[in-house]
This record gives structure tokens, C-alpha cells and sequence, in this order.
């Protein structure tokens, strides 16, 4: 490496007596690393931490037998299955009663609200031909059967129990909206859905609704 020398002003014969020595520049240090800030590690996912609060996953089973021994002894013995499935007998039990006796909790989407309560009690408190299909139609089928010539009577016995049920669900389902709007004109529920609700409810029998009815035929509701 050469090295330019610049001379002595005073002395222009003397080029070497006046020799700069090369700057020497200390090396930069390299900047420390970010250290992250708080605990230092990432935060474990919340499966992780389930992970190690369940403890270590057992392997999965070998064999079949080696399931069914598991499942057995997950199970617990004898008493502790009849322990449990009478507990499950009793808390079903209990569901159905609540949900026969109207608790809103317990009953299933369609039947929940006060506005289908006010329905089903309307529905309640009349008899409808309707309601009387099932059993007619039960009593023309056996009488077919046992007098095969009563094959056409029969067959125009139920078109007319038909024709007349299909006008009784219409009429009622227009009445049904119209009380409904007048009690709760603020719902949205009506139109051909409550009307369904209520013409299916009513050709149940009395005995077999869910819920069970509230009031009996002639009551104001």
C-alpha cells in the first residue's frame, strides 16, 4: 500500500521527514440486539396451555380390545353406569315435564314466545273439525277394511273431510293474525307461519299437544 508523504514547506529538499502516519479509525462495535421486552418468550397459544394443564395425551390404543378396556374403565363399574343413566332418566324426565308445563326455557324454537303462547291458548279454547280428522280418518280406513265395497264411499268421505279442513285452516288463520296483531302489534311474527302453527296445533288431539293446553274449550282467553 502506498503511502503519499507531503513534504516539509521549510524544507522542500527534505520529502521524507514529514511523512503522515494513516488515520486509524476504531471499528464500530455492532449494535446490541432488541431485547424483547418482559418475559422474554412468546406467549403459549391457549391449546398449548390446556395442553399442559390436561397433562401428557395418552397414545392412542393398539388394539380393539385394548379401546374396549378403556372405554370401560372410563365408564366405571356396574353401579356407577346405573347411577348415571338414572341420573340422565331423571334429568330428561324432568325436561319433559317442564316443557309440557310451558316454561319458555324448556320448549323448542317454534313453540318459544308469548306470542305463540297467545296462539296455542286462542287454538285451546275452540274444538275444531279439524281436531277430528285423525280419528275419523282411522275409524273410514278400518270400516274399508272390513267392508271392501265401502272403498268409494270411504275415498269420498275423506276428500270432503279435506275440502272442509283446508277452509276451516284458512279462516282460522286469518282470524289467528288478526287477534295476534291487535294483542302485539309490534311482533313479526304472523303471516302463513302463524297461521300454519296454529291449524297444525289444532288438528292434534287435545290429549297429545305439547305444550299441554292452558285453558279449556269456551274459556275468553
Amino acid at each position: 500500500m502506498k503511502l503519499l508523504r507531503r513534504g516539509n514547506p521549510d524544507n522542500p529538499d527534505n520529502g521524507d521527514a514529514g511523512v503522515d502516519e494513516p488515520t486509524v479509525v476504531p471499528p464500530t462495535e455492532p449494535a446490541p440486539s432488541a431485547v424483547t421486552a418482559g418475559k422474554g418468550r412468546p406467549t403459549p397459544s391457549r391449546r398449548e396451555a390446556e395442553g399442559r394443564k390436561r397433562g401428557p395425551v395418552a397414545p392412542a390404543p393398539l388394539t380393539s380390545k385394548e379401546a374396549r378396556a378403556r372405554r370401560k374403565a372410563s365408564r366405571g363399574d356396574k353401579e356407577q353406569r346405573k347411577a348415571a343413566a338414572a341420573e340422565r332418566r331423571a334429568d330428561a324426565a324432568d325436561r319433559r315435564a317442564r316443557m309440557l308445563a310451558g316454561e319458555d326455557k324448556y320448549l323448542l324454537p317454534r313453540d318459544k314466545g308469548e306470542v305463540r303462547a297467545y296462539v296455542r291458548d286462542l287454538v285451546d279454547s275452540r274444538r275444531h273439525l279439524v281436531g277430528m280428522f285423525m280419528p275419523l280418518a282411522v275409524l273410514l280406513i278400518m270400516a274399508m277394511f272390513l267392508n271392501p265395497a265401502m272403498q268409494a264411499i270411504v275415498t269420498l268421505v275423506m276428500f270432503v273431510m279435506m275440502l272442509f279442513m283446508v277452509v276451516e285452516g284458512v279462516i282460522m288463520g286469518r282470524q289467528i293474525n288478526n287477534k295476534v296483531r291487535e294483542r302485539f302489534p309490534d311482533t313479526l311474527d304472523g303471516g302463513f307461519k302463524l297461521g300454519w302453527y296454529a291449524f297444525v296445533r289444532s288438528s292434534q288431539i287435545r290429549k297429545m299437544r305439547a305444550p299441554q293446553p292452558r285453558v279449556s274449550p269456551g274459556d275468553a282467553v
